[in-house]
């Protein structure tokens, strides 16, 4: 049970703190898509991929107290930061994770908005597409986001760039 728990808590521990349930759910759905070992189970859903998985794994490690959720008012919503605790932090030096070096690619993830991040991982959603269907995608299903032709191909820059990060951090373990 506790093996896929082991690797979210790395996930976190090596991004340092994770502000937004949003965001937490686009970097694991991106670390899953360029071969990072998690199988969280995604569907598609408002804001793109969407996990209810996840959502369960991580509320079950904020009650046994390894993963620290705190909710701050931010104007009209909440925002959560998510962060690994002390107890986390011991429970993950005695569980031998067996994972691929992932300090770098979380960082990165981390380092990006939001907003981004759901365009990325929408992108990655439907990689069995030809590039103008996916984009044809992003501007049906994602029209609110007002997302350009140029974010779209940032998007696609930046999954190459993602994979080559984490392709060098498990050339260099």
């Amino acid at each position: 049970m506790m093996k896929e728990h082991a690797k979210l808590m790395k996930a976190i521990s090596s991004a340092g703190e994770i502000i937004g349930r949003k965001k937490l759910q686009k970097m694991i759905y991106i670390a899953k898509k360029i071969d990072l070992p998690f199988y969280e189970k995604y569907n598609f859903h408002f804001f793109g991929p969407y996990s209810e998985e996840l959502t369960l794994r991580i509320e079950e490690l904020c009650n046994l107290g390894f993963i620290d959720e705190v909710h701050e008012k931010k104007g009209g919503y909440f925002q959560y930061r998510y962060s690994l605790t002390e107890t986390g932090n011991e429970f993950l030096g005695h569980y031998d994770v067996d994972m691929p070096p992932l300090k770098n690619c979380m960082l990165d993830l981390n380092e990006q908005s939001s907003r981004f991040l759901e365009l990325v991982s929408t992108v990655l959603y439907f990689d069995g597409l030809s590039r103008e269907e996916v984009k044809e995608k992003v501007f049906t299903l994602k029209s609110k986001q007002r997302y350009t032709e140029e974010e779209i191909a940032e998007a696609y820059d930046y999954i190459e760039k993602i994979k080559q990060v984490a392709q060098n951090e498990t050339a260099n373990q």
